[in-house]
């Protein structure tokens, strides 16, 4: 994210959710819980907020903020999904977005 902008945030968010889903061949109805975490320079919204546009109306959703370490990239949302498929772990597709791949370059697609 290039700031802090509750509408930036929605559209990064809709943005890594929906690759996620779609790289994995998942729909919303294969989600158990989402966990998103957002670095402490990030604060003009919930990360989970705009995850209910992308039809998780229903999914149990939390946000917590990252540890704020010397150095870590600025401006990170992360999400962790929890879901039911039969993917093997090591087949699962890993995104990263908008300058994010630098976190897992040995994971990063």
């Amino acid at each position: 994210m290039q700031a802090d902008d509750a509408s930036e945030m929605a559209d990064a968010v809709v943005e890594l959710l929906s690759n996620m889903l779609e790289r994995n061949s998942l729909t919303t109805d294969d989600l158990i819980s989402v966990l998103f975490t957002s670095t402490p320079d990030l604060h003009s919204a919930f990360p989970a907020g705009a995850a209910r546009s992308v039809g998780l109306g229903d999914v149990p959703l939390i946000c917590a903020q990252e540890i704020d370490v010397t150095g870590a990239l600025p401006r990170v949302i992360r999400v962790m999904v929890h879901a039911h498929t039969d993917i093997e772990r090591a087949d699962i597709r890993h995104v990263y977005l908008r300058g994010a791949e630098v976190l897992r370059q040995d994971i990063a697609q």
